[in-house]
């Protein structure tokens, strides 16, 4: 399997390469640069891999929620990407990755992901590691004020995500159901690897036609 994955959906901008169980990636952490360094990002991977885009067997991307503008280059990349080679799409929740994410670092298996939706509201999932090690949303992602969330059933939930800057809000609001957290982490494509693999493995990607932000604002309200 060779997978190209895309995240441009916060302040960070990267790009992973997965071929075959070795992922190699690209992240840098540039408000307002992802449009000059995204495709860079991406040809040096493939370049480094010694492989054309034609022998990807697919590309996976930070579909939302997110930037508009972040959102709107990554789709648009990986949509081009797949019309020109004729390949798949499987589009991850970026508040999955961020979830995948802290799996990753921390051990942790049930994450509360929040991303500042600025206007003083959050994009927010729960999430729990399933069996095959890929976390699941538990409802929906949704975007709300930090003292307006909804409330999980059980207890020991670590957070993480940009956020957490309303921290005291949502540790006032979550009481015991929280455990921890941890501020300033953004989302990374080397983070969605695992996340697309089992989407490909379950057969649950588009084509490029079918590829589209999720936005959330004015739903799940």
């Amino acid at each position: 399997m060779k997978l190209l994955a895309i995240d441009t959906s916060t302040e960070a901008c990267s790009c992973a390469l997965y071929i075959d169980g070795e992922t190699q990636f690209r992240s840098q952490l540039t408000p307002r640069q992802h449009t000059k360094l995204i495709l860079p990002m991406a040809d040096e991977l493939l370049a480094e891999a010694g492989i054309n885009p034609n022998q990807l067997d697919g590309v996976a991307v930070g579909k939302g929620p997110g930037s508009f503008t972040g959102l709107r280059i990554a789709c648009g990349v990986a949509q081009g990407i797949a019309f020109a080679v004729d390949i798949p799409i499987a589009p991850i929740s970026s508040l999955a990755t961020l979830a995948q994410a802290a799996y990753i670092e921390t051990g942790e298996k049930q994450i509360l992901s929040v991303i500042d939706a600025r206007m003083e509201e959050i994009y927010y999932g729960y999430y729990i590691l399933n069996s095959q090690e890929i976390m699941q949303c538990q409802t929906v992602d949704k975007v709300a004020k930090p003292n307006s969330i909804d409330l999980p059933i059980t207890e020991k939930w670590y957070g993480t995500g940009s956020g957490w800057i309303y921290a005291e809000i949502l540790q006032n609001k979550l009481k015991t159901l929280l455990q921890n957290y941890q501020i300033d982490k953004y989302t990374q494509a080397s983070a969605m690897i695992p996340l697309a693999l089992n989407l490909f493995k379950q057969g649950q990607v588009v084509s490029a036609e079918n590829i589209s932000p999720v936005y959330l604002r004015g739903m799940n309200r």
